[in-house]
């Protein structure tokens, strides 16, 4: 056995994978546009440059001589820029307006040697970002430095948010493709994504089950033109452990079984995105695990106190209501806002009425492929008789429908009797608003036999014929009778511990 055990020998693996991932990720740069330095100390400049490597900032400019300042951030993007405040030739006091009047979107970050007060406050009113003493810890430069990638990339963001909002077309329109839609709702989150998409900040998004939320997080994986890969995973129904070791892997010997050290998610996703979904249903022990990888953007493998630095873009979807998860102590509220750099919300497909036909022809082509037939579809028909359903499955229900239909269509026409015989439903259920804006309830809304029902049997009643019009779905059934779904779930729960206790 090596000299100082398995746990030497593990941490031994860890430190040469980390060595070879340094040498992959080497390739790729971040932030995108580089930082420029600027120090007539060389020693200074390459010592700062080696720290913000060593935290992932990798693409520096480094420059000694301040006359060349405005020269080179004419020839180049920059996302942010650090003077130093005593120079020969021109001095950071004398830079700071210079480069704000020809380059406003630019933070710029003044260093000094010394802890001077007045120069500080007369920088900051030339414009200067940060005032920094060279003199403190590398790790308040570095915080400063990343402040300051931050700053410019929303700025950079809002301005691009700005332009979409007048822009009709996709500048990547077939980066889009598997989104089948004519929807103006679903244009706007296109338009968004191309807007948030090169950025590192992660993204989350939300929607119903089937509503296509990781089609939006491949998409924003193209868009974004990451070199790594695209990783989904499904975190509903995974341990702590299960978490830990998918997402960071583990070393040899790291626990009972573990022969081989295996990479985790995170490492497969280098550079690329990692998609989570189903966030909602992580346990407060995997949040906290996941809230330092998005914090501190690095990460130890099971059974190793050595970290990795990680290169993947976080994007994370639910169909739950994380505020309401909040409200209820189940789940973390720094997590939550640390997961919403960027926000997605996709409307559910009975918000887009206009896409049933698209969609059903689409479906209707799958299904025909698949049976190797040919058919043809009253797409109208089918459309006129599913446009009032809630669809609470959202697509991904309607793609069953259509497939379902279609293997018990007899000959090559598809029609709406063929849904008929499949449906679970009432189809004519409608989420329609059942009042007025003038808040009047109509007379015929209720009905009351000569018995009328106490509050409590007034309110399982309406619970119950909610539940029926819906099919059993309470997020719908909720939509319906305008309730949480989680009022909607303590009282289908109520109910089975009342029947239970009956049994017993």
């Amino acid at each position: 056995m090596p000299r100082g055990g398995p746990r030497r020998e593990a941490d031994r693996e860890v430190a040469t994978g980390e060595a070879q991932a340094e040498r992959v990720g080497a390739k790729r740069t971040s932030p995108r546009y580089p930082v420029l330095l600027v120090d007539d100390e060389e020693s200074w400049l390459r010592s700062f440059q080696s720290a913000l490597r060593a935290s992932g900032i990798n693409n520096v400019v480094a420059l000694s001589d301040s006359r060349q300042v405005l020269e080179m951030l004419g020839k180049r993007q920059f996302c942010a820029v650090a003077v130093d405040l005593m120079m020969p030739h021109v001095a950071g006091e004398e830079l700071i307006p210079r480069i704000l009047a020809e380059h406003p979107e630019l933070p710029v970050l003044v260093i000094s040697g010394l802890s001077e007060i007045k120069a500080a406050v007369n920088c900051i009113r030339l414009g200067a970002f940060d005032f920094i003493v060279k003199t403190e810890s590398r790790n308040t430069l570095i915080a400063g430095i990343k402040h300051a990638i931050e700053i410019f990339e929303l700025r950079r963001e809002n301005s691009t948010l700005r332009q979409r909002l007048f822009q009709e077309e996709l500048d990547s329109p077939e980066l889009f493709a598997d989104i089948l839609t004519v929807d103006k709702t679903m244009r706007t989150v296109f338009h968004y994504v191309e807007a948030i998409a090169e950025t590192a900040w992660p993204v989350l998004v939300t929607g119903e089950s089937g509503s296509g939320k990781e089609l939006i997080a491949r998409a924003i994986h193209r868009v974004s033109r990451r070199q790594g890969k695209f990783v989904a995973v499904n975190m509903a129904g995974l341990d702590d452990n299960m978490v830990a070791d998918t997402l960071f892997g583990h070393t040899r010997g790291a626990f009972t079984g573990a022969a081989q050290a295996r990479a985790g998610l995170v490492e497969t996703a280098r550079d690329g995105t990692l998609f989570l979904d189903e966030i909602g249903d992580l346990s407060p022990q995997s949040q906290k695990k996941l809230l330092r990888l998005l914090q501190e953007e690095e990460y130890a493998p099971l059974g190793s106190d050595v970290s990795r630095k990680s290169t993947a873009r976080i994007v994370a979807a639910t169909h739950q209501d994380l505020t309401a998860l909040q409200e209820a102590g189940t789940f973390r509220r720094d997590l939550y806002f640390r997961l919403r750099g960027h926000m997605v919300a996709l409307p559910p497909l009975r918000e887009r009425p206009g896409d049933l036909p698209l969609l059903i022809e689409h479906f209707v082509d799958e299904a025909a492929g698949e049976g190797g037939r040919s058919l043809r579809a009253d797409v109208a028909g089918i459309a006129a008789l599913l446009g009032g359903y809630a669809f609470p499955g959202n697509v991904r229900e309607l793609r069953h429908l259509v497939l379902d239909a279609a293997r018990l269509a007899e000959g090559a026409t598809l029609g709406p009797e063929a849904f008929r015989a499949v449906l679970r439903f009432d189809p004519t259920v409608r989420l329609d608003a059942a009042t007025p804006a003038d808040g009047a309830v109509p007379a015929d809304l209720l009905g009351f036999g000569p018995r009328l029902p106490n509050l409590k049997q007034a309110r399982e009643l309406l619970i119950e014929e909610a539940l029926r019009r819906a099919g059993g779905n309470q997020s719908v059934a909720a939509r319906l009778i305008g309730v949480t779904r989680q009022a909607v779930s303590k009282y289908r729960q109520s109910r089975q511990d009342g029947d239970a206790s009956q049994d017993s």
